[in-house]
């Protein structure tokens, strides 16, 4: 596994580094390439925050701000049971839980905690098993002879 000649190439060669500031007739000497004045000519210069708009008012702060986002809202996926009646996969004594729905495509978000929801209607007896229910939901399902369970995320 050793060296062997074939192996062995020329170095690759980087070009002398431009040396600034080091006279007129370095070509890079006086103003050393950053041109006359201003911001980028300083030291630490020509970095500036993204909504920076050359001292004009930036736009996101000549916008008016209205509403209110709760930080600490909880996100949910979303299940009407009338997708149960709908979903020629479920069948009376099917059990619905989040691995069944993951399956099925019916939510998307894995990672967030899922609500069923009383929307349509329903004749199979299943059982279901979500984080949450609406009160429609859980009488729709128990009057369809089902079975509702909470279950924690």
């Amino acid at each position: 596994m050793g060296l062997k000649i074939e192996d062995i190439r020329k170095p690759k060669t980087r070009g002398n580094r431009k040396r600034k500031g080091r006279g007129i007739g370095s070509g890079r000497g006086k103003t050393s390439g950053k041109g006359h004045k201003g911001a980028k000519a300083r030291s630490g210069g020509g970095t500036y925050n993204p909504g920076f708009e050359g001292g004009q008012m930036p736009l996101i702060r000549r916008l008016p701000k209205r509403g209110f986002t709760n930080k600490w809202a909880i996100e949910w996926n979303v299940v009407n049971i009338g997708t149960f009646q709908r979903a020629d996969i479920v069948e009376d004594g099917t059990v619905v839980d989040k691995e069944f729905l993951v399956a099925n495509r019916i939510i998307k978000k894995k990672r967030l905690p899922y609500k069923i929801l009383g929307k349509g209607k329903l004749s199979k007896s299943i059982t279901v098993k979500a984080n949450s229910f609406s009160e429609s939901a859980k009488k729709a399902i128990e009057d369809a002879g089902g079975k509702v369970e909470v279950v924690k995320n």
